[in-house]
């Protein structure tokens, strides 16, 4: 039996950079049921920090998660951030809703269509009624953010164990055993950053009953269009979510948007669904989809209103949710990952409105 102050579950970005950040004065123990870290969402993620991205809670999470990405002393000695920009395109039946994303947003430019024309030349000009542009919307390089917090994990005494998933939970005398990988492991406090699986963590743990429901985000690579230089073009895609595409070292990423509900497992790309986001897609610009190189999906996991469920269970002593961040878990983990550790410590180190907005209390 191997012992620790706090068990993490969860090898994706948001346990590895809670248990970081947690590993400055406690000893941590990560666990994480595949044979590599960020094997799930963290690496199939879109790998783009959108700072008006999300509700009213996210996007302050977005806030305070700013400066470590422009600065990640500690983390990182080489910039986390490139720049990309967002472009949202609105048509008439459309304007509702990007005036909707607008509102309490910062540093958004309106553009014509024509303007939007001028910065992506693929656009279908007549298709669009208005669009809005986010210049400070930037690439994340995901895997030296994932890999930065796992040697600052490490460097703190942190230990990381793969091919360990939890099979079973039990709490005795201010003690959780959990059992994981043929292996039993303890410490008085547990971390439920399973992602997609965090509902039945949360089970085994009897802990609240939270609805977390997984969803399918699927995505394609294409070739770039012949004639044009993709890399200096900005995330770009319609506000409704029914379609993006990014520019990708030299091709095209382009997803269909899709939120399907599916229960937990490694992820694919449902062909019906793929083939009516790359339709969708090419309605709204003037060159065809010719191949497709390849295509994965990934899972989302949100609760009901859609904001991350962060802080100590309701029901369960000592167990802390850091779960359901829908598909803003990479660029709110800097800032999940201080208060995750700030609570530990019995610390306050955002507003306390945010920590109510968070808390699995609210349910």
């Amino acid at each position: 039996m191997s012992t620790a102050d706090v068990i993490v579950i969860g090898g994706g970005i948001a346990g590895v950079s809670a248990g970081a950040e947690i590993a400055a004065d406690a000893s941590v123990l990560l666990l994480e049921a595949e044979p590599n870290l960020g094997y799930h969402s963290t690496g199939r993620s879109a790998a783009i920090f959108i700072r008006n991205y999300g509700n009213a809670t996210l996007r302050a999470l977005n806030a305070l998660a700013a400066p470590v990405f422009e600065n990640p002393a500690g983390i990182a000695d080489a910039p986390i951030l490139t720049p990309r920009g967002e472009l949202l395109l609105a048509a008439e039946n459309e304007l509702g809703t990007l005036e909707e994303y607008a509102a309490g947003a910062q540093g958004l430019e309106r553009l014509s269509a024509a303007e939007a024309v001028a910065m992506v030349p693929i656009l279908r000009q007549q298709r669009i009624a208005v669009a809005t542009y986010e210049n400070d919307a930037q690439n994340i390089d995901v895997d030296r953010l994932l890999q930065g917090y796992l040697r600052l994990l490490r460097s703190r005494g942190g230990q990381v164990v793969t091919d360990a998933p939890v099979t079973a939970m039990t709490r005795t005398q201010g003690v959780w055993q959990v059992t994981a990988g043929g292996a039993v492991h303890s410490a008085p406090t547990v971390i439920n950053a399973a992602g997609a699986w965090a509902g039945q963590v949360a089970q085994m743990a009897g802990a609240a009953a939270i609805t977390l429901t997984p969803k399918r985000r699927s995505a394609a690579l294409l070739p770039a269009p012949d004639g044009y230089d993709t890399e200096r073009w900005p995330l770009f895609g319609s506000i409704t979510e029914t379609w993006y595409a990014k520019p990708d070292a030299g091709r095209l990423m382009v997803s269909p948007a899709d939120a399907d509900p599916v229960e937990p497992h490694d992820a694919w790309p449902d062909d019906m669904v793929l083939a009516e986001g790359l339709h969708r897609y090419e309605c709204a610009v003037t060159v065809p989809v010719t191949r497709v190189e390849r295509s994965w999906a990934g899972l989302r996991t949100f609760a009901p209103d859609d904001t991350p469920v962060v802080g100590f269970d309701t029901r369960t002593e000592d167990f802390f949710w850091l779960a359901g961040q829908g598909g803003y878990g990479v660029q709110t983990a800097p800032a999940l990952s201080k208060i995750v550790a700030g609570a530990l410590r019995g610390e306050v180190p955002v507003p306390e409105a945010l920590l109510q907005a968070l808390s699995p209390a609210r349910f």
